[in-house]
């Protein structure tokens, strides 16, 4: 099973993507996972991206792709990936598809999670991070009181971006970026969408049963 998966903030697409990820037996490739670790690491393209990001610039499209590619070679996903934070423009989207028929890769599907704008700004708005190892709360799963990470002990807090009026302007640069990229996909033949909003049991149903009604074998 080879598939992309879009979503913006707040809709639950990273914890749908590590559901299929467990359930089809196939990693999870989340970019921004992927850019942070090869900067830890230094790796060699992990070294030309943070050349971009110190001066607070974008990281090409080519490292972007680069690392992709490393992860696609690797033997963890011989089986198919769950791609996550990529491509976001049609540019990349191009350069994902002459990549994937470079590696002889066939890709099943692009899957759009939708999304109630009011909905993922209060999700946003509700949600809080820990300082020290990243793991994601919901206010609503929470004591009054916990304001500690239950992992690590670290400090719980809420990222400027998940402020309601920054979240809603993200929202808003999400929605204008990936209309043209939906568009794209659509015209392949490749693209779906389904209502991200319900609980994430039900979400996770309704991906499993589109991709097993679309012949992917589950491992």
């Amino acid at each position: 099973m080879r598939i992309i998966l879009f979503g913006p903030p707040g809709v639950g697409k990273g914890t749908q993507a590590k559901l299929l990820a467990e359930e089809f037996a196939i990693p999870h490739i989340s970019t921004g996972d992927l850019l942070r670790a090869a900067v830890k690491n230094k790796t060699p393209l992990g070294m030309k991206a943070q050349e971009y990001m110190s001066q607070g610039n974008l990281v090409p499209d080519e490292i972007m792709i680069g690392l992709i590619e490393e992860v696609l070679s690797s033997k963890k996903a011989s089986k198919g990936f769950i791609l996550d934070g990529f491509p976001r423009t049609v540019a990349q989207a191009k350069a994902l598809d002459a990549l994937f028929e470079r590696m002889g890769i066939a890709l099943d599907r692009v899957i759009s999670l939708r999304v109630e704008h009011d909905e993922v700004i209060r999700r946003l708005a509700a949600r809080r991070m820990c300082r020290q190892c990243g793991r994601i709360y919901n206010l609503h799963q929470l004591d009054d009181e916990t304001t500690k990470c239950q992992d690590c002990g670290g400090e719980l807090y809420q990222r400027e971006d998940d402020k309601p009026e920054t979240s809603r302007h993200r929202l808003e640069v999400y929605l204008k970026e990936t209309k043209p990229l939906k568009d794209f996909y659509r015209r392949s033949g490749r693209f779906t969408q389904i209502d991200g909003m319900k609980d994430i049991p039900v979400v996770h149903k309704t991906l499993l049963d589109l991709l097993l009604k679309n012949g992917l074998p589950k491992e």
